[in-house]
């Protein structure tokens, strides 16, 4: 991560949430596209050394995103959804995350969790503000057991490192 730059990573047992907020120095417009764009999404959307590569994807609401976290060696795949609920263009979308298979199907031992993404820009800076709200204290922990702090720190570092390249 950039120096100076602002990351939080809060978990609220109580309000079954985990609270994001990561400021990036691109323009909002940019950091909207690495997250809304399937090809920019491959680029970083997975903590390494796994790569992210999207199956199909329909940024509306009601659209939906299928991809899979694919090993090094290709061998394992892991799919997951996102199933967008609400989009207002450049200024932030929600949507329902969950694994599934390689069709989109949802793993019934998933509860998936609600996400709500918002952005906004001052002064160059960008800060995208994530709402993660789970279902119940089980699916929270079980997620956080999984590795996810970590997980996604590693990812949006990766991020980070695309969003130097593309805004230069």
């Amino acid at each position: 991560m950039k120096p100076g730059l602002l990351f939080d990573f809060i978990v609220n047992k109580e309000n079954l949430t985990v609270t994001v907020r990561k400021e990036f120095a691109a323009p909002q417009k940019l950091v909207w596209d690495t997250f809304t764009k399937a090809e920019l999404l491959d680029q970083w959307w997975a903590p390494q050394p796994y790569s992210s590569r999207t199956k199909e994807m329909s940024f509306k609401k009601g659209g939906r995103r299928l991809y899979a976290m694919v090993s090094p060696d290709g061998g394992q795949e892991h799919w997951a959804i996102q199933d967008y609920r609400d989009i207002s263009p450049i200024s932030g979308y929600k949507y329902f995350d969950a694994f599934s298979d390689k069709d989109g199907n949802i793993n019934p031992n998933d509860p998936g969790s609600e996400w709500n993404l918002t952005f906004s820009e001052k002064n160059g800076i960008t800060t995208v503000d994530i709402l993660i709200q789970a279902k119940t204290l089980e699916d929270m922990e079980a997620t956080i057991q999984m590795g996810f702090k970590e997980g996604f720190t590693m990812t949006l570092n990766y991020l980070d490192e695309l969003l130097m390249k593309l805004n230069k």
